[in-house]
């Protein structure tokens, strides 16, 4: 694995702020999401786009109680309803 030689400190609620080199290298935009991978004693940062939990889809999602919905996908969901 290849090293930035950035040292960052966790801060009381638990955050670290990534530098904005890493954030435009990597296309990391305000309000994007990472996902987080653990091997061993590493810790794997992934840009990731959230997809809708029924259908896959990444396009019109939403957030509701932690998991991501299509709007098709809830439109269905209302019909059937649950």
């Amino acid at each position: 694995m290849k090293s930035a030689g950035i040292i960052r400190q966790v801060d009381e609620l638990g955050q670290v702020v990534l530098p904005i080199e890493l954030r435009k290298q990597f296309g990391i935009m305000e309000r994007d999401y990472l996902e987080v991978f653990i091997k061993d004693d590493t810790m794997t940062l992934k840009k990731c786009t959230p997809h809708c939990s029924l259908c896959d889809k990444t396009k019109d999602i939403i957030k509701i109680k932690g998991k991501f919905y299509c709007y098709e996908c809830i439109k269905h969901m209302k019909e059937a309803g649950v």
